[in-house]
């Protein structure tokens, strides 16, 4: 099989946030008043430098998607309707599910203390590491998840597809979703605070996406905007991240030391949410619909993985930066690179129980 590599900044991702946490805490604890100071840059308790961060963080992931190429979804419905089954009917309510019974039940005791989220309402710190877990589990990756496809050797239009259309289903759908599982986790979200979090950082980078995309195919041809403009986004977009993550654990520096299990704490609910989901995906349902392999690979992968950018920016603005659901998170982004560079490999070390797999294989 043709081998197939991540830039530096992917493929280290994991390491990268490490050293944000370990940087972000010890700007906490030597100079707290930068941090603090940043944030108070705000409108209508939105973070300035934290807003443009986001912003940099979603363009690079919706300037890539080809609306043009959505239509091609009719010539393969199994596995876009597979994906759009997963992601919206069952990923939000198991990821609720798995969560409150770790979190909210078997862990809870091991995750004490409460906490005053923006709107000044005082929380128990489990029920805000639930909401974190549910604004992941709402969210489909809709950007590394073509990494993950193209390393698996899967059908790279289809994933484009399929990031196209849960791009587009996210601004109905992650709105209305977060705010009845945050309802039932007893943390009220009002409807316009939601609806203003996912326009701001999906609906502004999406159509500025879009636009910028075809000026500049128009003007400077599709070869240069893959080969070079595209080249030079990924950077940018991955040290968006990271700076993000510098100051939400300048915050959150104090509990992490003081608690430093509750990252593994919230990690557990998280993996096993993320093996549940693509094991069902992947093994049963995908075999079930007699799918191929080229399109049963990058319809799970999208379901298992989640689009921990857009679930971050949510957390920040509904929660606050220092919030436990904002932590929560982060641990997404943690393991999420490790955790899905694992399922890519069972992927193609389980691809002969698809038919077409030697056809994979010989297009290596």
């Amino acid at each position: 099989m043709r081998e197939r590599t991540l830039s530096v900044f992917e493929r280290y991702l994991t390491l990268w946030v490490l050293f944000c946490i370990a940087g972000g805490i010890a700007l906490g604890k030597l100079a707290p008043a930068i941090a603090t100071t940043l944030n108070d840059i705000s409108i209508y308790q939105v973070s300035i430098p934290i807003a443009v961060c986001l912003f940099f963080m979603m363009y690079p992931i919706m300037v890539k998607i080809d609306f043009t190429q959505v239509i091609q979804s009719a010539k393969t419905p199994k596995p876009v309707l597979l994906t759009l089954f997963i992601n919206w009917i069952i990923k939000p309510f198991s990821m609720f599910a798995i969560a409150y019974f770790f979190l909210g039940y078997l862990f809870r005791d091991f995750l004490p203390g409460t906490e005053v989220l923006t709107n000044g309402e005082e929380v128990e710190l489990w029920r805000s590491y639930i909401a974190g877990t549910i604004l992941l589990g709402i969210a489909p990756c809709t950007a590394m998840v073509l990494m993950w496809g193209y390393l698996a050797e899967g059908n790279d239009g289809l994933t484009l597809v399929m990031v196209a259309i849960n791009s587009l289903l996210m601004l109905f759908l992650y709105g209305p979703l977060g705010s009845l599982l945050l309802n039932v986790n007893a943390m009220p979200v009002p409807w316009e605070t939601m609806l203003l979090s996912v326009s701001v950082y999906v609906a502004l980078p999406l159509v500025a996406g879009y636009f910028s995309r075809n000026w500049i195919i128009k003007y400077k041809g599709i070869a240069w905007f893959n080969e070079k403009f595209l080249h030079w986004l990924t950077p940018v977009s991955i040290t968006a991240l990271l700076v993000t993550l510098v100051l939400l654990f300048s915050f959150k520096g104090g509990v992490i030391l003081d608690n430093p299990l509750t990252i593994l704490w919230i990690a557990i609910p998280l993996l096993i949410q993320t093996v549940f989901i693509f094991t069902l995906s992947y093994f049963v349902f995908s075999r079930w619909l007699k799918l191929s392999y080229q399109d049963a690979a990058p319809a799970s992968l999208i379901g298992a993985s989640n689009h921990f950018e857009v679930a971050i920016a949510t957390a920040v603005i509904l929660f606050g930066l220092s919030s436990g659901a904002a932590l929560a998170t982060v641990v997404g982004v943690l393991i999420e690179v490790p955790l899905m560079l694992m399922l890519v490999s069972l992927c193609k070390h389980t691809c002969y129980l698809f038919d077409d797999c030697h056809l994979v294989r010989e297009s290596g």
